[in-house]
């Protein structure tokens, strides 16, 4: 494209992305469009003459945007809630037409030296000792199997030539609660552990892994001649953000020398705030930690980090360096390559780095602090119901709840036919809040998610959009009062 219309486009698609979020409220929240709407509106093969650049702007216009759903939406309460910032926006423009790849320290300086920078920000900002060195990936399910592996190393450092399955190899072992991510399985299915090998621990009644349920699996498989190499509290877990009790796990790791690997993906942007630091008590204590600036540091997706003890431990599992990839200066620098199974890595750093001077450390915590008070301000309107109740505890921005519901049923006594109340069943409580969940998800005025907690039916309310106001969670109240 010639500069004069590169400048020309570009005022425009920034003129275009500021009314975007101008307008955001103005968009259903979930795109209101039937499956294959995308498809059937673009030709079945790619244009033989390039087309001009108005055409494709107007399609992004007509064909793209009715299909978006809106994950900046203020009231996109579904999932982990997220948004990007503009100026991670304008990151991402630098890092794509740098378009740097940072296999090796020559081939990226700027994004290999930028990234250690800003995660030793990060950490001194959430409160973890120096030891700890991160690297980046893209999402926490690969930052997670990164850290399985090299678990996996350190247990048994012949199985990177030798492979798992041998006569001198034990059976391995991953220990995790019952309310683990679902990628923490994928991670064991791609490393060939296999879905067998995945201890799910017993959890309490706020959701927390029980340390002696732990205890007794690691003994029962060491007895069994199994080898337990890892085992994953979560802080922050996906159903409910319950918090599993790290120090205790970290006590049971120590004491029979098994990895431990920490998932705050979603809480760990919440220990900058010195009132949470509690809630990371024992972290410190870890091999690795994943936390991921993507859902709540209002840096754009994707951007995940691993921090290690012992990168060392990391790059033993996957430094592969071929002849053509060999330098002079590899002893002296770090080779992100060395890291992971990626080889090329984006600039990811860099919109981290954005984000972090424009909004600085005190501009954070409002912003997170905000969002938990949001969130327990909802709480409160919950608990205080007649017609709905809180189903665990809100450690952070993350609110499960559900309806209660009452049918009308007819009674004869001696005297007249009167109608009486009478709970409903689990099953029916459960099509009850599937059915408000729905309503409201399809009118595209809000968006909820759901977990089951117990077998039941649980709604999920989740607070993370750098727009959200407080009005914005009176309108979900309105909408699910209406709706019960």
């Amino acid at each position: 494209m010639p500069t004069d219309d590169f400048r020309r486009y570009g005022y425009e698609i920034v003129d275009r992305l500021a009314d975007y979020f101008e307008r955001i409220e103005e968009f259903p929240v979930l795109a209101q469009v039937e499956p294959d709407a995308v498809k059937n509106a673009l030709p079945s093969a790619a244009p033989e003459l390039g087309e001009s650049f108005d055409e494709v702007l107007s399609d992004v216009d007509s064909i793209i945007l009715p299909a978006v759903t809106h994950w900046n939406h203020p009231n996109f309460h579904g999932l982990f809630s997220t948004s990007t910032s503009s100026v991670g926006v304008f990151a991402e423009m630098f890092a794509a037409a740098f378009d740097m790849k940072a296999m090796l320290w020559r081939t990226a300086p700027a994004s290999t030296e930028l990234e250690d920078v800003v995660l030793d920000w990060l950490r001194q900002m959430t409160g973890l000792p120096e030891i700890f060195e991160g690297i980046i990936y893209d999402t926490a399910s690969v930052s997670t199997m990164h850290a399985i592996a090299a678990a996996r190393e350190r247990a048994d450092p012949n199985s990177r030539s030798l492979g798992l399955g041998r006569a001198d190899s034990p059976r391995m072992c991953v220990y995790v609660s019952e309310h683990v991510h679902s990628s923490i399985d994928k991670s064991v299915i791609t490393l060939g552990l296999g879905l067998e090998s995945l201890r799910k621990i017993e959890t309490n009644e706020r959701f927390e892994m029980i340390p002696e349920k732990l205890k007794e699996a690691i003994e029962a498989d060491i007895a069994a001649g199994i080898l337990p190499i890892c085992v994953i509290p979560t802080i922050g877990t996906t159903s409910t953000t319950s918090i599993d009790p790290v120090a205790a796990v970290a006590d049971i790791c120590e004491k029979y020398g098994i990895w431990m690997h920490v998932d705050a993906a979603y809480s760990g942007s919440a220990a900058i705030l010195p009132e949470l630091q509690p809630l990371f008590n024992g972290w410190e204590r870890a091999d690795s930690i994943v936390m991921n600036p993507h859902k709540w540091f209002f840096t754009p997706f994707d951007l995940s980090v691993l921090y290690c003890r012992d990168l060392d431990d990391l790059k033993k599992a996957f430094s592969l360096v071929p002849e053509y990839l060999k330098t002079d200066d590899a002893a002296g620098v770090k080779n992100g390559m060395d890291y992971g199974i990626q080889l090329g890595r984006r600039f990811r750093s860099l919109k981290l780095w954005f984000v972090m001077r424009y909004f600085g450390r005190e501009g954070l915590i409002a912003r997170i602090r905000e969002h938990c008070r949001l969130a327990r301000m909802f709480a409160g309107w919950v608990e205080e119901s007649e017609n709905f109740e809180l189903m665990a505890p809100v450690p952070f921005a993350l609110v499960c709840f559900r309806a209660l519901g009452t049918r009308s049923e007819l009674s004869r006594n001696d005297a007249e036919t009167q109608r009486e109340k009478s709970d409903l069943s689990n099953n029916e409580l459960n099509a009850l809040n599937e059915q408000i969940m729905n309503s409201i998800n399809a009118s595209g005025e809000a968006y909820l998610s759901h977990t089951k907690l117990n077998g039941q039916f649980t709604l999920r309310l989740s607070v993370g959009s750098i727009h959200v106001e407080e009005r914005h969670l009176r309108k979900v109240w309105e909408l699910l009062n209406r709706s019960y």
